[in-house]
């Protein structure tokens, strides 16, 4: 039923879709606190707190897009995606060691795995949904020529690392929070938050360069602007260490356009043991 409404709506103009998401996302902000507390709560935390109106928009944008991105035809989707510096993953894939592509819940996210599969090869890790109504819609709504998925788990990562290790590509989104014992606390925007350690265990066991990317969400419907960018420094230290610099490496990416970063997204779920922080610290 929900896969069937998403095909519908996918035949709507992108602007339409953008138009009607902005006023649901004010909708939502208005009747839900909880969203509207969590929302208001991160962009403060994290120096933004001017830029509510625009989150807000952006959000209803980013939920009502969705139909286009996952069941609008390929060559239709493709065509509304601008690639920028291109060339920067390209270098890396041709180096033969893998990539780890890394991209925050900024713009339009769901866009990128497309957009790179469309020029090579790419497994993109992802989240089973918890409802099992929801999986035909997040599995076969994903579903595209080059683009393979592999569920979060023990099975899933063997597949990362076994196409990294044949010098094939890899997705993660490093700001997803992780399951329990899947993670460590460190800082993110200033406050502790659970964060993944997956994407440096793959760079320590692969040798695959890290690729930055994020697209770009574009007024009026215009479409995306998909931007890869060179990750600074190398993965050294303590796990905590090596996951504070790719926490680091997602603030600077949010900083481009901050308007469009998923803010109403839990991502500091639970609290973190006394002193866990204390070596980070230090």
């Amino acid at each position: 039923m929900l896969l069937r409404l998403f095909q519908l709506l996918s035949l709507l103009p992108l602007p339409v879709l953008h138009a009607l998401g902005a006023a649901a996302g004010w909708v939502v902000y208005a009747f839900s606190p909880a969203y509207r507390r969590r929302l208001r709560d991160n962009l403060a935390h994290a120096g933004y707190p001017h830029l509510l109106a625009s989150a807000v928009t952006e959000a209803g944008k980013n939920v009502f897009e969705l139909p286009f991105i996952w069941c609008a035809k390929p060559a239709r989707v493709l065509k509304s995606a601008a690639l920028h510096d291109w060339s920067i993953a390209q270098s890396a894939l041709d180096a033969g060691q893998g990539v780890i592509f890394l991209t925050p819940h900024l713009g339009c996210f769901e866009i990128i795995a497309q957009a790179i599969a469309s020029r090579a090869p790419l497994t993109a890790l992802y989240r089973p949904p918890r409802k099992p109504s929801l999986k035909p819609l997040a599995e076969q709504a994903r579903a595209r020529e080059g683009l393979k998925l592999a569920p979060a788990n023990l099975s899933g990562v063997r597949t990362l690392l076994k196409t990294l290790r044949a010098g094939g590509a890899i997705g993660l989104l490093p700001d997803q929070v992780p399951g329990a014992g899947e993670g460590i606390w460190t800082t993110f925007f200033g406050r502790p938050a659970y964060t993944m350690t997956l994407p440096a265990k793959m760079h320590q066991m692969s040798s695959a360069p890290l690729v930055l990317t994020y697209a770009e969400r574009l007024s009026f419907g215009r479409g995306y602007a998909i931007h890869f960018v060179r990750f600074d420094g190398r993965l050294a230290g303590t796990p905590e260490q090596q996951a504070r610099m790719i926490n680091a490496a997602m603030e600077q990416l949010i900083a481009r356009c901050p308007s469009q970063y998923f803010w109403s997204y839990n991502r500091y779920k639970g609290e973190p043991l006394p002193s866990t922080l204390a070596g980070e610290a230090a």
